[in-house]
């Protein structure tokens, strides 16, 4: 499944330059993940383009070895320019300093994070936790939900509004997604169509 999972995500032209020009990107760690990749999937069943609607382009890496914003600022402008006739937007974040803001922006605490992978591994939404790079599929949890669209929390991330928020919000883009909720959360606290 990870060779179809790889040719349908290169259906979207941005995604297969961006790996055509890894080598030149110079991440340490690299991975392309998130949006990009299973907003791509979820178009295709849709029957829309591979690129539509995808806001942003995220990128991963891990370098522990300077923790500052500037440096992290300085990769960021680096991938900008690698791939600016693209005309997109990236994000780029080094995994390893998740924790030094992720709790002033989300409201809970995030444990430091050992690789690029772990980082992959904490989206609120398995069938997210998706990323490649010019050598391997990353899909801790496999590609089955993604594809059948099933969204539930993901237990190394409980935040359950977080996760609500965001499965609401795919929900309302792509409506054949299915939200299946912990047990916790009440029917009361999210609209499921």
């Amino acid at each position: 499944m990870q060779a179809t999972f790889l040719a349908n995500v290169l259906q979207n032209r941005n995604n297969a330059k961006i790996i055509e020009r890894w080598d030149a990107l110079g991440l340490k760690e690299g991975w392309l993940v998130a949006g990009c990749l299973f907003q791509t999937i979820w178009n295709s069943l849709s029957g829309q383009a591979p690129e539509s609607n995808i806001k942003d382009y995220d990128f991963f890496y891990f370098d522990a070895t300077d923790l500052s914003v500037a440096a992290e600022r300085e990769v960021q402008l680096h991938v900008e320019g690698v791939l600016a006739e693209l005309n997109i937007t990236v994000e780029v974040a080094n995994q390893a300093r998740v924790h030094c803001w992720y709790e002033a922006d989300f409201g809970h605490p995030y444990s430091p994070l050992g690789s690029a992978k772990e980082g992959i591994d904490r989206f609120l939404i398995p069938a997210t936790c998706v990323g490649i790079n010019n050598k391997e599929v990353y899909a801790p949890n496999g590609l089955q939900l993604l594809y059948e669209g099933l969204l539930t929390p993901n237990p190394l991330t409980p935040h359950e509004p977080l996760f609500i928020r965001k499965a609401t919000s795919y929900q309302q883009r792509w409506p054949w997604l299915r939200i299946q909720q912990s047990p916790s959360i009440t029917h009361s606290a999210i609209s499921i169509q």
